[in-house]
């Protein structure tokens, strides 16, 4: 891009800048950041080059600077091959991490933090050349239903989400990896019916791809 082409742009950041802060008295604090971000994302997309990084610069703003870059996109086509018939969950979500949503059935036994026979294959195909990847994180969290109490939940849900990263590193992952236990307080089912009990009981698995500073290599 040419100086006059970079110099046409500078009055766009400009009015988005100033968009933002006159419409801030009638946008709550976490509008006003995302505003902030998808605008501050589209300025450097468009900067950067081609018609088509406004609206990459704005996603990559937006979500608070995770990208779903050709490896992220691969590494869920290679997980949903993997679990396919599993009952795994693999997407992208809002933010553009990729999820597993592993059920109880396949990865712990009732009140173990130990891991399953049937979980071992998931875990393993999703290790796998993580390491020829840079700028990998991952967070997995674990969860329960309402049986029982804070008291046994938590640390369960902890203890499980410990065991897959434990398991992770024993393959040779070396993205950081944070670990947390909610418990029961992130229900996605009904704890009503056994069934629903069951789909509460799981393990969420998130992998995501820092997105690389404009002019990084």
């Amino acid at each position: 891009m040419n100086t006059m082409q970079m110099g046409a742009r500078a009055p766009l950041a400009a009015m988005l800048a100033a968009a933002v802060l006159v419409s801030g008295c009638a946008l709550t604090e976490t509008q006003r950041d995302v505003a902030i971000g998808a605008g501050v994302g589209a300025v450097i997309g468009g900067i950067a080059g081609d018609g088509k990084g406004a609206a990459i610069g704005a996603g990559v703003g937006a979500v608070g600077g995770y990208a779903w870059s050709r490896y992220m996109e691969s590494k869920r086509q290679q997980m949903a091959q993997a679990t396919a018939g599993t009952g795994v969950q693999v997407s992208q979500t809002a933010d553009n991490r990729l999820q597993l949503n592993i059920p109880n059935d396949i990865s712990f036994a009732t009140n173990s933090s130990a891991i399953q026979a049937k979980l071992r294959p998931i875990l393993n195909q999703f290790a796998d050349g993580m390491n020829q990847q840079p700028g990998l994180e991952i967070d997995i969290v674990g969860h329960a239903d309402n049986t029982g109490t804070d008291a046994v939940n938590d640390p369960l849900s902890l203890r499980r989400a410990n065991s897959v990263r434990d398991y992770l590193v024993q393959r040779g992952v070396t993205a950081p990896i944070r670990t947390e236990g909610r418990g029961s307080r992130q229900p996605i089912a009904s704890n009503a019916t056994a069934a629903g009990r069951a789909q509460n009981r799981r393990v969420e698995i998130f992998l995501a791809e820092r997105a690389q500073p404009i002019g990084a290599r």
